[in-house]
């Protein structure tokens, strides 16, 4: 979608998919082992004029307090790279959702410790296990310490066969 009534200029696209790549490498500033494209934060990117770009961000809820760093680096990222004048949007509709986390975030946040949010708009059969893998031993044995934890997204658990301490993101 670009806004106002000019179309960009034909071969714009490969720009927008270059600016939203580099947009889309940004560290979370809370969870720096994802990328804002990982986290499915990242909505959209458009070329709007020449060296004018709007990035479309969905925060991951309303009052994330992450979202002025998310937008400041954006920003950064792509001035360095030769747009003048950028702007971020924040889009809440539709609400991000921890399904929005693509299978590479998951992974990766599985392997720095953290259990990642199950999957709740699944096609098909309902998953019926509420249980959390231990992101150390792989055990279901888990039990809640805090519904909160290092951020309000995620929850401190504890693996009872292993005993270490873990986050778990939280489903939204």
């Amino acid at each position: 979608m670009v806004t106002g009534t000019q179309e960009p200029p034909a071969g714009d696209t490969a720009l927008e998919a270059e600016l939203r790549r580099l947009a889309g490498s940004v560290p979370d500033p809370e969870l720096p082992v994802l990328t804002l494209e990982e986290l499915g934060v990242l909505r959209g990117v458009h070329l709007v004029g020449p060296d004018r770009v709007e990035v479309e961000l969905t925060p991951t809820y309303t009052g994330c307090p992450a979202v002025e760093a998310m937008t400041a680096d954006i920003e950064r990222v792509l001035h360095d790279h030769g747009m003048a004048d950028v702007s971020v949007v924040k889009v809440l509709s539709p609400a991000w959702s921890t399904d929005d986390i693509s299978e590479e975030g998951r992974r990766k946040l599985h392997e720095f410790g953290i259990a990642p949010p199950r999957p709740h708009r699944a096609e098909g059969p309902v998953r019926l296990t509420l249980a959390v893998r231990c992101p150390h031993c792989g055990s279901t044995e888990t039990e809640l310490l805090s519904r909160f934890s290092s951020t309000a997204c995620k929850a401190l658990r504890r693996c009872v066969s292993c005993r270490e301490p873990f986050d778990h993101f939280k489903e939204l």
